[in-house]
């Protein structure tokens, strides 16, 4: 019995890294972590404090215009001075303009700090919603473990005024029950907001997806091969079928998973997956 156990948090723990590593989504990356890279994103229930949500623009813009081409780093330093000058909507739009300079480059931290800027002036659904996302983006994508709860609280602030302003924006409910999930809460209060999303909107990709990564953490493969099968139906992904290939490994459904990962395989079109995927068919093919 604890053989078997045992094997399946190998084989899970094996397909989270994998995933990881493909970075298929960045969505999917950020809901399923290693253990090591978890280890300082708060427990559930445990509230990242306000103050300690704090990020500095300035420390994470020095840093990221230290990867980038010189002359965009001069170009966004130029329009950095421009907005600390300007008022009302003009720093609305400079802030516009350096969230997209940012996100261009993949520097998604001062992208969302700038996003979260909008937010704060325009107080509206749609700004909110961007916030809480590209934070979430920044969450999924950062190995900084002293990041990652900062990144996580933000969210969950950005997605918690978004509700405040339409309960009912299914969106914002997904994102909220999310970082509920990941550690600003209680997960099963997570559950429920993106159960609740499910009944009313059963084809939401991105609620299912989270619920599903959430079954497959928890050991209910049966669950979460619902899930992956229901997300496949309607928007096949090389995600989407890993996973729902690893539910059916850990079930001994061989068979299954040898069809899931070779479709994964085919839309995914990454050597390094591919290369994978066939070795993990011969080894499934051997247990038939």
């Amino acid at each position: 019995m604890m053989t078997n156990i045992r094997t399946k948090q190998i084989i899970l723990i094996s397909a989270v890294v994998l995933l990881i590593a493909f970075l298929f989504t960045r969505d999917i990356k950020g809901l399923v972590k290693p253990k090591e890279q978890t280890t300082n994103v708060p427990a559930a229930g445990q509230l990242t404090t306000p103050a300690a949500a704090e990020i500095s623009l300035s420390e994470v813009s020095t840093e990221g215009k230290n990867v980038i081409n010189e002359n965009l780093a001069k170009e966004i330093t130029a329009l950095e001075n421009d907005f600390k000058t300007a008022k009302g909507n003009d720093q609305v739009e400079l802030a516009k303009t350096l969230a997209q300079k940012w996100d261009d480059v993949e520097q998604l931290v001062p992208s969302a700090l700038y996003l979260e800027v909008i937010a704060d002036q325009q107080k509206t659904l749609q700004s909110w919603l961007a916030a809480g996302g590209k934070f979430m983006k920044a969450y999924d994508n950062t190995k900084d473990s002293l990041m990652q709860p900062k990144l996580l609280q933000k969210a969950n602030t950005a997605y918690t005024a978004a509700m405040a302003i339409d309960s009912m924006s299914l969106e914002a409910k997904t994102g909220l029950g999310i970082t509920v999930v990941d550690g600003m809460g209680a997960p099963m209060q997570g559950i429920a907001m993106l159960l609740d999303v499910v009944k009313r909107d059963p084809k939401n990709a991105k609620a299912n997806m989270s619920l599903g990564i959430f079954a497959i953490k928890s050991g209910q493969f049966d669950k979460a091969i619902i899930r992956f099968e229901d997300i496949v139906k309607v928007k096949p992904s090389p995600d989407a079928y890993f996973y729902l290939a690893t539910s059916y490994e850990n079930l001994g459904k061989n068979k299954e998973a040898i069809d899931a990962y070779l479709k994964s395989k085919k839309l995914a079109g990454n050597p390094t997956l591919s290369k994978f995927i066939d070795k993990k068919v011969t080894e499934l093919k051997e247990k038939i």
